[in-house]
């Protein structure tokens, strides 16, 4: 997810592809969990999620770990979704999930992890979402943001915008990457990727989704755009995003 539109909600084609989804990022369960306990989570640890999409990490720590927290994303659908698993887990006393725009958004009450995965257009670009998360952040406190980076450098700028970058200039290595964040003032103190299975686990789910809107609403307005994204989107994906875009989640502490 990397856009807003100006009806508060995402654009209506995450929408469709996604709605099956727990996890809108390359993370399966598995590794969201390894993430939460690799950051050695406190209970009463208190969460901010920026973007939270169906609230999965949120829910699944506050289930483990017992930390508290809340979650802001655009979409109204990823939101109820949210708010839903949090009461199939039993954790709706302990997480919030608020319909609204994260853009700009600072917690009232300082918590101890800020987190942005997957969703750094929110402050502008990574350092920009940086900056607006630290504003959340209590002393001490951990700031996790989820990036995709080169796992190779594309040939030629048609595989990077296969890989929907707009240039090769757009992500970093990840040595490169990493040195980034030390420039922003920040030591990065953990990190956990995705790697090839995780990238099929989100973006070949989209296709079965997909074919089952279109079976549903075969007279909707939009077919005809899944349509042709269904038709195009395997072998995009595997001739391009598979191969040279990795992603990640860093966490990340003032020096």
């Amino acid at each position: 997810m990397n856009a807003r539109s100006s009806a508060l909600d995402i654009p209506r084609i995450f929408n469709i592809t996604e709605s099956a989804h727990r996890i809108h990022n390359p993370f399966t369960p598995e590794k969201l969990a390894t993430l939460g306990a690799a950051l050695r989570l406190e209970a009463g640890t208190r969460v901010l999620d920026l973007g939270s999409g169906s609230g999965e990490m949120l829910c699944t720590w506050a289930r483990d770990h017992g930390v508290v927290g809340t979650g802001i994303d655009l979409s109204r659908l990823f939101t109820e979704q949210a708010k839903l698993r949090a009461e199939e887990l039993g954790v709706a006393d302990r997480v919030e999930f608020i319909h609204g725009d994260a853009a700009g958004f600072v917690s009232g009450e300082k918590v101890g992890v800020a987190a942005c995965l997957g969703a750094t257009w929110i402050g502008g670009d990574v350092a920009g979402t940086i900056e607006l998360l630290a504003q959340s952040l209590r002393p001490g406190g951990i700031i996790l943001v989820g990036e995709p980076f080169w796992r190779q450098l594309p040939p030629t700028e048609d595989v990077a915008r296969g890989c929907l970058a707009g240039s090769i200039s757009d992500f970093l290595l990840l040595p490169e990457l990493l040195a980034s964040f030390g420039r922003l003032g920040h030591d990065v103190v953990e990190m956990v990727l995705a790697d090839q299975d995780s990238w099929d686990r989100y973006e070949a789910a989209k296709w079965l989704t997909m074919r089952r809107w279109l079976e549903a609403n075969p007279g909707d307005e939009f077919a005809t755009d899944v349509r042709a994204k269904l038709s195009s989107e395997p072998e995009r994906y595997a001739t391009c995003t598979r191969e040279y875009l990795g992603w990640g989640v860093f966490a990340l502490m003032t020096r």
